[in-house]
């Protein structure tokens, strides 16, 4: 947490967090075209924001595009605010999700367990719920084989999907076509994978939604954080982690 609040501290930072809210995936070339600072201060500044983990990175062919992570921002929400915080307030930030136009989304966070625990807590229908507002995941996970995500308090299906690449305990890569409304339905496939990396005591945990079309309904990935908020917290604690999105089917 002191990290993030001291790479927060810097306004310049913060602007820079603010451009790649604006638009996600930029150059340092890109970058440093808005700042009027040198391209090396640029840099430091990138520099401290990844090491807060505000910030993650992506190399695609020679250009190494920035991405912004609003994991631990949420995890500082988690811990501090969403116990007081009305329902009205996850609205007002759903409406500021809504103003970003993307293709892909990054999203990383470190959780102390072990790579086959944490593979294991993304295929078991039963821990996936524990975390997912709710939701079971079922499969066979084998490569080429599919998946379905329900509800018991939902009357069909909320998503489904292909499992692309099946590598435990490493890496998911899975299609994903929304089913929960007919404004996510119309948004066609994605593609989300999931990559773990050993890291000490630790494993880092980065999830890749992409495929996305510009202007692609929020819905589809603005929950990324809250899920992996409460993956870490069961993980960690084997505590159940209250979000919005918990509360989605729980007075149906």
């Amino acid at each position: 947490m002191d990290e993030v609040f001291k790479a927060l501290a810097d306004p310049t930072r913060r602007s820079l967090l603010d451009e790649l809210f604006r638009e996600d995936g930029q150059t340092l070339s890109a970058l440093e075209e808005r700042f009027s600072m040198t391209r090396f201060g640029v840099m430091k500044h990138l520099k401290q924001l990844e090491e807060a983990g505000l910030v993650v990175t992506r190399r695609r062919g020679r250009e190494k595009l920035h991405f912004l992570n609003p994991v631990p921002i949420r995890l500082v929400h988690d811990r501090w605010v969403s116990k007081y915080a009305e329902p009205w307030t996850a609205g007002l930030s759903d409406l500021k999700h809504r103003l970003e136009n993307s293709m892909e989304k990054v999203f990383e966070i470190y959780i102390r367990t072990t790579p086959e625990r944490l593979w294991e807590a993304i295929t078991d229908g039963e821990i996936r719920g524990k975390y997912q507002f709710g939701m079971r995941i079922s499969s066979d996970w084998t490569p080429g084989s599919r998946y379905e995500m329900g509800h018991p308090g939902a009357p069909g299906l909320l998503g489904e999907g292909e499992n692309l690449e099946v590598d435990p305990p490493r890496r998911l890569v899975q299609s994903m076509v929304a089913l929960w409304g007919d404004d996510v339905k119309s948004e066609g496939t994605s593609r989300v994978t999931w990559e773990i990396q050993p890291v000490g005591d630790s494993c880092r945990l980065t999830v890749t939604h992409d495929q996305l079309r510009e202007g692609a309904n929020d819905q589809l990935y603005g929950g990324w954080p809250m899920i992996l908020s409460g993956l870490k917290t069961w993980l960690e604690t084997g505590k159940l982690l209250t979000t919005p999105g918990s509360l989605m089917y729980s007075s149906r």
